[in-house]
């Protein structure tokens, strides 16, 4: 098991699939989500205006986990995604979504 989430770095945890997840928005990760997703602020604009996808939230909380378990599929982790249900997945994205305006 990794070290748990350290809020001063932006990070949020999410359990799916029995797996603790650290999502940690890193340049990195980011850059990567938003090659994927296309502009991380049109993504921000349209999670401010309840226009979000599943594949949308799921591609940019797939992107910022930082250590990724072995054997976690990014369809394993959607479908425990959609599971847990939106209710439990918002307050984690608002998390990464403040990271990405806020930074550090």
């Amino acid at each position: 098991m990794s070290e748990r989430a350290n809020a001063l770095r932006g990070e949020a945890e999410l359990t799916v699939a029995g797996e603790q997840l650290v999502l940690r928005p890193s340049f990195a990760a980011l850059v990567a989500a938003e090659e994927e997703l296309g502009s991380l602020f049109d993504l921000v604009e349209r999670a401010a205006n309840g226009q979000l996808t599943l594949a949308e939230v799921a591609g940019l909380l797939w992107h910022v986990i930082r250590d990724r378990p072995d054997g976690l599929t990014r369809e394993d982790f959607g479908e425990a995604m959609l599971a847990l249900g939106l209710a439990s997945v918002t307050p984690v994205l608002k998390i990464v979504l403040r990271q990405i305006l806020a930074g550090r």
